[in-house]
């Protein structure tokens, strides 16, 4: 679930490219916020515990969705997440897998649960090496994983908890021959498409979709 760079944004850095791309390494936490060398009382942790603590927000959600997946597929967490990439994860056996989520608690006063739907738009791939935004709007992973936070209980709904939510696994191919909208799914829509899946089941999900995938693409 990455942020789409948009067109006049990436011309603008184009004026940039003596700027070399900056490597990002893991932090601990530990990391002490200071003022002309001397530590003014705060650390890295704290900065993660004001600002994504909220997991039932949209954004924090999205990325809490990606770590679930990561972990499930057993990436090392130290390799850090790619905000620019074209989709939002890689296996270790080269499974490039796009994924979405969505849930009926939000964190805001609600007069009703939300309504289950995800995007499935196509989008232009910004390359980060070479500064250049692609001319082809696609949808780049080989499968998407649609995670749904399904609990419906305000006083015990809780992320962490991994039976709290379903998965949805996709070859990228049937999402590119589906015919209602190109743009979103409803959750109606895609339980027409995949059955719902335990946390346990995503990584074995992820593999067979990833076959059907190639199957699907020799077969054109």
């Amino acid at each position: 679930m990455k942020t789409t760079l948009n067109l006049k944004h990436s011309v603008g850095l184009k004026t940039m490219n003596w700027l070399k791309g900056i490597k990002v390494t893991p932090k601990t936490g530990d990391e002490i916020l200071t003022n002309e060398g001397i530590s003014i009382n705060y650390s890295l942790l704290d900065f993660w515990k004001w600002s994504v603590s909220d997991i039932l927000s949209n954004a924090t959600r999205g990325r809490f969705a990606e770590f679930i997946v990561c972990t499930a597929i057993g990436l090392n967490p130290d390799k850090i997440r790619n905000e620019w990439e074209a989709y939002d994860l890689t296996t270790s056996e080269g499974i490039k897998i796009e994924i979405k989520s969505a849930a009926y608690i939000q964190s805001w006063a609600q007069k009703s649960f939300s309504d289950i739907r995800f995007s499935i738009k196509k989008s232009r791939y910004w390359e980060a090496e070479t500064n250049i935004l692609n001319r082809e709007s696609k949808r780049h992973a080989d499968v998407y994983v649609f995670c749904h936070l399904k609990h419906k209980d305000i006083n015990t709904i809780n992320p962490l908890k991994m039976e709290q939510w379903d998965f949805y696994i996709l070859p990228t191919s049937i999402l590119d021959n589906y015919k209602d909208n190109q743009s979103s799914i409803s959750i109606k829509s895609l339980q027409k498409l995949a059955n719902p899946r335990k946390y346990s089941e995503l990584s074995t999900e992820i593999l067979k979709a990833y076959e059907k995938q190639n199957k699907l693409n020799h077969s054109k």
